[in-house]
């Protein structure tokens, strides 16, 4: 690629930033010498590492390739066998640590396993951990060996420091003895590293030694004292004998990394490729980027695009395509309109598309490969050169036209401007039209209707404009290909402030087909935004009926679901009832055949018979739906006098009150022949009644003259017509006479009937004395006796009811 084009496009900003992503100096070195490339191949490689070290980042996090020092020079001093300074030995001791970090970086905790294009390059790496060991252990840091870096140098430096204390023993002695007076101060100095003593000059020969030092005054020498001369001797000894094993320690250092050279390379160069692929990755994760596709057509096709260096918070996404349905593109609109953004957009995409890199804009976004990108953006007049400003374009377009071919991408802004507009639109008209009929991709940007014109009229070339909001005099930012551009320029001068008739006098100025042709283009964009407009509200209820349909699938969903289930737990419900009514009428069938094979009492069958309607009124008590909540004023124990008249709302029977309510609430209304115990919350004054009616309610029928129909007084009305105060039991057996007067006292109660006649007959008794025993069982007979003279003496019983 051309360095003008790299230049114009600020591609060298792209690589700053990438520069910033890498971590490591030799990556940042790869980052800066990315340039892009030409060859298919190439570019979907490089894309394919961009987009697995993303989806590592996502996944994974970061991995930071600091420890990758550069080595190469050290490398080559091992293979001639050179030895290495502690540095360079901790440079490689660091390198391999970055090259450990990466490993476990590639072996993640989860169990799946990754087989991208990256797993290779991890796989190859080779920390050597016990060569990284081996150095750790015997260099604390640049300037430091350690002690146990060898058994040899742990001895030497003990020597040193026993030598060192003997030393100061000595002198510290001669400090606080008798050589006080003769020193300037009492302190231990070193020079030319050997121990000495301030000395005081006029005292000189009463210290023994040599002189190695004196102060600037001449007033202070300082005396190396005799006694301590063969100790710092032995002291300057022991620092060759260190110096020496240190040597000799990174020497074996050196031949052990010697071993590995191939490997160190290696690992250099892998750690400083993955630098510059991941971070390429980590500028497609600051940029929300997407991994492009490439065709060899030369086509383009960017979907929501965003300018790279811009803040994607605040840039429109464009829309732009290029190179299938047309080759040449014609970008009309006012200045600041985002027509240069919109060229430096497609060619910055191309540039980082090639260079390996993703590109902001939405995935399945397509790009072309071109051997060169071409562009004439900006003002590049010069005073030196003597060049104006339509020169200095003209000169780069000349250049563009002299080297651009069928692979080529051509940028052009506001081309044919800076000279007069009939000769400027003619020679860009010209110009365009050589390039499209050389079949070279081209994008150009202008203020001329003729190029508009030329656009219309020309096949596989496309007009595009970018939108201007004409009320609020602000650019929209947004591309529409396929509408040429209107330059507002009456209507924004107007909204500023610009006279009318100064206005009305410019327009006298245009010739009627451009006034025609700029009506039509204003025509043309007022019925492209109301179309945009109702395809908008449309695809809003779109929206809404899809959401509204999805959610009554839901709900239709739910409630089958309930339903099945609801039928499901009654089909359930139904068969174990019906299971225990056959278990129970089983039962009882054995019980009736027990007493007839082995003659057993009537206690005995009796028992079984209480089992049975206890059971049963178990089940009915369970299947009892829940009452609803009284819809009429609930009455005060105030409120009701004997004799009032009141309505029994749930047996829809009207009656007079004949006690007074007790605590609970309970007393007795008399119904006709019928005395019933009820609450009074089931109760309503008459006088309170609204309905109309009241004679038809007191003899049992609605205001229309039909039946009362109500719930619960169905049940108490039936009874109370159809049941007879009277059972006849003569010439029926015990067993016989006693299941029907069993459940004639059942009906008889239900209907709250006060008292019963029963007829057993004088007879031997058996039956009466049966009767009799029967009702002390029953819960509900108050009591019970014969009948009095004119009710049938002995041959009739009369039981009341509770």
């Amino acid at each position: 690629m051309n360095d003008k084009a790299l230049r114009i496009l600020e591609y060298h900003k792209i690589i700053s930033l990438l520069v910033d992503k890498a971590s490591s100096a030799p990556g940042k070195e790869l980052c800066q010498k990315l340039t892009p490339m030409t060859d298919i191949s190439e570019i979907e490689e490089a894309q394919q590492q961009t987009a697995d070290a993303f989806t590592r980042l996502v996944k994974d996090g970061r991995i930071h390739f600091s420890g990758n020092k550069d080595i190469s020079f050290s490398i080559r001093s091992l293979e001639i066998g050179s030895a290495l300074s502690a540095v360079e030995l901790l440079k490689i001791s660091t390198s391999l640590a970055c090259a450990t970090r990466a490993k476990a970086f590639a072996r993640p905790e989860r169990d799946e396993e990754i087989t991208d294009s990256l797993q290779e390059y991890f796989a190859n790496l080779e920390p050597l951990t016990q060569l990284q060991n081996e150095i750790n252990r015997c260099i604390i840091s640049e300037e430091e060996i350690a002690d146990d870096a060898s058994p040899t140098l742990k001895h030497i430096r003990r020597s040193i420091h026993l030598t060192n204390e003997k030393i100061h023993n000595q002198l510290t002695n001669m400090v606080n003895g008798s050589y006080r007076t003769y020193l300037q101060d009492a302190v231990i100095t070193m020079r030319d590293n050997r121990y000495c003593i301030p000395v005081k000059s006029e005292h000189k020969g009463n210290v023994p030694g040599m002189v190695h030092d004196q102060s600037s005054t001449g007033s202070t020498l300082f005396i190396e004292p005799a006694v301590v001369v063969d100790l710092n001797n032995q002291l300057k000894e022991l620092a060759l004998k260190e110096k020496e094993e240190i040597e000799r320690i990174l020497a074996e250092l050196s031949a052990s990394a010697g071993e590995h050279t191939e490997e160190l390379a290696n690992n250099y160069r892998l750690l400083t490729k993955l630098d510059f692929i991941f971070a390429k990755a980590g500028l497609a994760v600051d940029m929300n980027a997407s991994r492009p596709l490439f065709n060899q057509d030369r086509y383009i096709n960017i979907r929501r695009g965003r300018h790279p260096l811009l803040d994607k918070k605040k840039v429109v996404p464009i829309d732009i395509s290029l190179g299938k349905d047309f080759d040449l593109l014609v970008v009309t609109g006012p200045n600041t309109g985002g027509k240069t953004v919109s060229l430096k957009t497609v060619g910055l995409f191309a540039l980082m598309g090639q260079s390996g890199l993703h590109i902001p804009a939405l995935d399945r976004s397509e790009l072309g490969i071109f051997t060169e990108v071409y562009a004439d953006i900006g003002d590049e007049q010069s005073i030196e050169q003597n060049l104006s400003t339509f020169s200095a374009h003209m000169t780069n377009t000349i250049s563009i036209l002299k080297n651009a071919d069928e692979n080529s991408l051509c940028i052009f802004d506001e081309l044919g401007a800076g000279t007069d507009p009939t000769e400027g639109a003619a020679l860009a008209i010209a110009i365009l039209k050589h390039l499209h009929d050389k079949g070279i991709r081209t994008m150009a940007t202008t203020h001329y209707s003729e190029l508009k014109v030329f656009a219309l009229t020309t096949s596989y070339v496309e007009n595009a404009c970018c939108e201007f909001d004409v009320e609020t005099l602000r650019p929209t930012y947004r591309l529409l290909i396929g509408i040429p551009g209107k330059s507002n320029a009456f209507a924004i001068s107007s909204k500023l402030g610009l006279p009318d008739e100064i206005i009305a006098s410019a327009k006298e100025h245009i010739s009627e087909e451009d006034e025609s042709f700029e009506d039509l283009l204003a025509n043309l964009e007022t019925s492209r935004r109301t179309i945009e407009n109702e395809r908008s509200e449309i695809q809003s209820y779109k929206a809404e009926i899809e959401s509204l349909k999805k959610k009554l699938e839901q709900k239709q969903e739910r409630l089958d679901a309930q339903k099945d289930k609801i039928l499901r737990e009654a089909n359930e419900e139904a068969r174990k009832i019906l299971q225990e009514a056959k278990d129970v009428a089983d039962e009882t069938i054995r019980d009736f055949q027990k007493v007839n094979v082995n003659k057993a009492s009537i206690q005995d069958l009796e028992k079984a018979r209480t089992k049975v309607r206890d059971k049963i009124s178990e089940k009915n008590a369970k299947l009892a739906t829940t009452p609803e909540k009284p819809t009429h004023k609930i009455l005060k124990p105030t409120q009701l006098k004997l004799g009032d008249m009141v309505k029994v709302v749930s047996m829809g029977l009207k009656g007079t009150v004949s006690s007074k309510p007790d605590a609970k609430g309970d007393l007795f209304v008399q119904c006709g022949i019928i005395r019933s115990r009820v609450n009074i919350k089931d109760l309503v004054l008459i006088n309170e009644d609204v309905l109309s009616g009241t004679a038809a309610y007191k003899k049992g029928y609605s205001s229309t003259g039909s039946p009362k129909k109500s719930s619960g007084g169905n049940i108490g009305m039936s009874k109370a017509a159809t049941i007879s105060m009277e059972i006849n039991l003569l010439g029926k057996t015990v067993d016989e006479a006693l299941s029907e007067l069993d459940k004639y006292l059942d009906d008889a109660y239900l209907s709250h009937a006060p008292s019963v006649r029963i007829v057993h007959g004088k007879g031997t008794g058996a039956l009466r004395q049966a009767v009799q025993q029967h009702l002390k069982r029953v819960s509900y007979v108050k009591s019970f006796h014969l009948g009095e003279y004119g009710e049938g003496d002995s041959g009739v019983t009369i039981a009341e009811f509770k």
